[in-house]
């Protein structure tokens, strides 16, 4: 399970990943604070997207992509255009 060296590479693919089949995937995020890396893992059991860093700019851009797959998951809406238009 390699990881995402772009955001923007990671971000694209869990959204595609997400919008495939939506309720299959699921989302993790790990915190070490030992190591001071947040780890964000998207999976649907076929496949795994990660992306890890330790750069606090990096947390809010993380921040953002949760919370919009976290807004699809639980809206009642079609996921067809909703990607996009954010």
């Amino acid at each position: 399970m390699p990881y995402y060296q772009t955001w923007e590479e990671f971000a694209r693919a869990a959204e595609k990943l997400y919008l495939t089949d939506p309720m299959k995937v699921r989302v993790v995020l790990k915190y070490r604070h030992c190591d001071g890396n947040l780890c964000m893992k998207v999976t649907d059991n076929s496949v795994c997207l990660q992306y890890k860093t330790d750069q606090a700019q990096d947390v809010k851009k993380i921040e953002k992509l949760h919370g919009k797959l976290m807004r699809l998951m639980v809206s009642k809406e079609t996921h067809s255009g909703a990607m996009e238009t954010d």
